[in-house]
């Protein structure tokens, strides 16, 4: 069924890039906030952030402090953590977070939200053949994103970046925010599927052990979300229909 294994009864759908087209909005904004960083930073001999390669490996998929904190180690940058009272911009991990937020919200507030249709006709057939569904996102603005793009009455259940500061859970690749999702649904991870995009994403979804993992490549990464744990890779869901 929709591509499934039959063992499914429940869909764990990622946000940005599987459902909305708003992780190439979360790309400018990294590469934005932290090219401003490393500019003031480094001066002219600043290398730029690249917003495929180092989006890729060290932020997409996780949580904002995890991803500032991963992509400054690959460059070999050691910041404190800062406390919740920093500017957006200071130079402490929570600052450089709170500017990306800064910036994310700007562009959706400007551009608005655009989604993969392809994705949502997926995810309606999956209710209609009454398939549970919840989203799984590490970003903090899911709420807002999803009622903006008014698809949020799809689904039951919402784990995002909030839910996991509140509970103190483990941002991608670990599994928790993921098994969060599926007992949000009353369903054990063995009868739930993962939707991601992210390499991070089907980590984590391996990781938990769950029915099913689909990779949904928009960028040409279909050998590594493979290699990280997908167990399909679709350029679209509308394939799986």
């Amino acid at each position: 069924m929709l591509g499934l294994p039959d063992a499914a009864t429940a869909c764990l759908f990622d946000m940005d890039g599987v459902l909305t087209r708003t992780a190439t909005v979360h790309a400018a904004a990294w590469k934005q906030m932290f090219d401003e960083f490393l500019r003031d930073r480094d001066g002219a001999s600043f290398t730029p952030f690249d917003p495929e390669g180092d989006y890729d490996e060290y932020v997409d998929g996780k949580r904002r402090e995890d991803g500032t904190r991963s992509f400054l180690q690959s460059r070999g940058i050691d910041l404190p953590e800062g406390s919740p009272d920093d500017p957006p911009g200071a130079p402490t991990i929570t600052g450089l977070s709170e500017r990306k937020n800064e910036l994310v919200l700007e562009k959706i507030r400007q551009d608005g939200v655009e989604l993969y249709d392809g994705s949502i006709r997926y995810v309606r057939a999956a209710r209609e053949a009454g398939l549970r569904t919840a989203v799984v996102s590490s970003s903090a603005n899911t709420a807002q994103v999803l009622d903006s793009s008014g698809i949020a009455d799809l689904f039951e259940a919402r784990v995002d970046g909030v839910t996991a500061k509140e509970r103190d859970l483990a941002g991608k690749p670990a599994p928790d925010m993921f098994l969060a999702g599926a007992a949000a649904l009353g369903v054990p991870a063995g009868q739930a599927v993962v939707f991601e995009d992210a390499l991070a994403g089907v980590e984590a979804g391996r990781a938990g052990h769950f029915a099913f993992v689909v990779g949904v490549d928009r960028v040409g990464q279909a050998e590594a979300l493979k290699r990280h744990g997908a167990d399909l890779v679709v350029k679209d869901l509308e394939e799986l229909l």
